[in-house]
């Protein structure tokens, strides 16, 4: 059940990741939800596990390296696609 928890938090983590750079629009549940993951990973191995925390990932590094994620992957689908 944890496993559940923790999707749903990655989720919440990926929409909000999204709302602040605004790319939300453009991705859908699945990418939301391994934004959140990933740049949960991404952000606590960055910054730490301070702050609250829901599911074993704490909120504000887990954001933070979201926000990172979303940027750099929209960075790089942006620039392989003016290559094509």
């Amino acid at each position: 059940m944890s496993w559940l928890w923790s999707v749903i938090v990655g989720a919440i983590i990926g929409v909000v990741a999204g709302a602040i750079t605004n790319k939300g629009k453009s991705m859908g549940w699945i990418a939301n939800i391994l934004a959140g993951l990933v740049g949960s990973s991404i952000g606590q191995a960055l910054l730490g596990t301070w702050g609250p925390s829901l599911a074993g990932m704490a909120l504000i590094p887990s954001i933070a390296g979201a926000v990172i994620l979303v940027l750099v992957v929209s960075f790089v689908l942006r620039a392989v696609g003016k290559k094509q």
